[in-house]
């Protein structure tokens, strides 16, 4: 079975006590529109989990219900080994949000809409504490500044500082870095990177497919209110991995030749091109387009090149999102 619900990794002793374990969520508007379908989820402590997923697939919705902006309609919510429900007071307090949306006092100084955050959840002051959230994120030399004045992706980081001021041990990231430019979003990665070393967990939804497979060590595929894939990056591709070979032949083929019937081959561009679809992941494409290129040889039929490329982690989330590929 591709799909790896929470339900399942608990089963399987994948995700052993939980940081967050979700079960049976769902969440259905006013209009009738289903926002999450029974989503299942368990995010291991210390990790860097990326829920991937197209525009209104449920990844906001979903961030919401953990960190209480959305009501679910049904399922249930654990996190630190407690019920949400129950506990929400003490629970929230351990959990940090950055929203995809920035919101703050755009006249607000950048020291003190942080340390107005960290009181918010009922901590002590601490100079100290804001002053090294601030110049992890490289903004000690803006702290004076008001908000309004800084750049786009100085703006997000303000939301991260803010996030972060009363230590939270979970940590959701919603779209963190849209908006931002190359270089910024490969800095925002180290130092996300390096929350991750210090202990914090966190979650991310992003439509970049290069952030998840920079960062993330486990991906989730969210599509509709469904969650319809969730395992780690090698075992994606072990699983749903694909090879695709085009091989430009000399002359036109009128059809594959039945010395070629067990391997997965099409003809394109009037018969000159030969192409490969198939494997699993596991070298077993490699394997095939090389026994197809000696059985060419041995019954003379003569090509002139021979192009191969390995599925990426973006066209595994393209073929799930668009039912190209088998979820069960």
């Amino acid at each position: 079975m591709l799909l790896a619900s929470g339900a399942a990794l608990r089963e399987t002793g994948a995700v052993s006590d939980p940081i967050l374990d979700i079960q049976g969520l769902s969440k259905t508007y006013a209009g009738g529109t289903v926002a999450l379908d029974n989503v299942d989820l368990a995010i291991r402590k210390g990790e860097i989990f990326a829920l991937l997923g197209p525009n209104g697939a449920g990844k906001t919705t979903l961030i919401g219900a953990v960190c209480g902006l959305v009501r679910p309609s049904g399922g249930t919510i654990c996190a630190f080994g407690k019920d949400m429900g129950r506990h929400w007071r003490d629970l929230r307090r351990r959990i940090g949000l950055v929203p995809q949306e920035l919101g703050f006092d755009m006249f607000a100084r950048v020291d003190r809409a942080v340390e107005y955050s960290r009181g918010m959840f009922g901590c002590a002051p601490s100079p100290q504490r804001i002053e090294e959230v601030l110049r992890s994120l490289n903004l000690w030399d803006k702290r004076t500044s008001q908000i309004r004045h800084l750049s786009g992706g100085m703006k997000r980081r303000v939301m991260i500082a803010k996030a972060l001021s009363h230590d939270p041990e979970l940590l959701f990231l919603d779209e963190p870095t849209a908006g931002v430019d190359v270089e910024l979003r490969r800095d925002m990665w180290r130092q996300i990177g390096e929350l991750r070393n210090r202990g914090t967990t966190i979650v991310l939804t992003t439509h970049y497919i290069e952030e998840a497979q920079e960062m993330a060590d486990r991906v989730g595929v969210i599509d509709k209110g469904k969650l319809l894939l969730v395992d780690g990056k090698a075992a994606i591709m072990a699983k749903l991995g694909r090879t695709q070979a085009q091989v430009a032949l000399a002359q036109s083929l009128g059809e594959i030749p039945s010395w070629l019937g067990a391997y997965p081959l099409s003809l394109e561009g009037d018969g000159r091109t030969l192409v490969y679809r198939g494997g699993d992941g596991s070298g077993k494409g490699k394997r095939e387009v090389a026994e197809v290129l000696r059985l060419l040889v041995q019954h003379d039929v003569a090509f002139e090149g021979v192009e191969t490329r390995e599925s990426s982690l973006e066209d595994i989330f393209v073929d799930l999102v668009e039912n190209k590929l088998e979820r069960v």
